[in-house]
């Protein structure tokens, strides 16, 4: 889906890489024992990041997407988010799931930042195409395009950063 949005706005792309990366026992949500269920359980687990953006204070705009794990966005989105400082910028949340909504996943990973502006966030199907993610990108067009006037107005050059996990 990021690759989508990206591709369609001509945007930079990237990635949230785990330090450590996840393997496909770490991901069995079946299994009690298994590296996410144990993050997930964990409301103040903080997965390390390999590599960060650069120059983040670049962007007035931020797509952010992620999967749903357990209701929720993956702890590793958390240490992304606490990573920066968002004052100012527009943050747009994506997510996919196989099954579950988006639910209060965009709202917590909001509690997390302070002075940035949230959009709603909405989930979207794994098989979704490019054109079906453009049509709700280009839906927020009003939204986006009275804050990137308001970025010009000011002096700024509003660029856009998409971000997403593994998955």
């Amino acid at each position: 889906m990021a690759e989508h949005i990206a591709n369609g706005l001509n945007a930079d792309l990237y990635e949230i890489v785990p330090e450590e990366p996840y393997t496909e026992a770490d991901l069995n949500y079946n299994d009690d024992n298994s590296r996410s269920t144990i993050e997930m359980n964990d409301p103040s687990a903080r997965p390390a990041i390999s590599g960060s953006v650069e120059n983040m204070e670049q962007y007035d705009i931020v797509f952010i997407g992620y999967p749903i794990w357990w209701g929720e966005a993956p702890r590793i989105v958390s240490t992304f988010m606490e990573s920066y400082d968002f004052s100012g910028k527009t943050i747009v949340p994506f997510c996919t799931s196989g099954g579950s909504g988006i639910g209060s996943s965009d709202s917590n990973l909001e509690q997390l930042t302070s002075g940035a502006d949230w959009l709603e966030g909405r989930r979207l199907n794994g098989s979704d195409s490019e054109e079906t993610v453009m049509e709700w990108v280009n839906g927020l067009d009003n939204l986006l395009n009275i804050r990137w006037y308001g970025s010009l107005m000011k002096g700024k050059y509003s660029l856009l950063r998409i971000f997403r996990t593994s998955d």
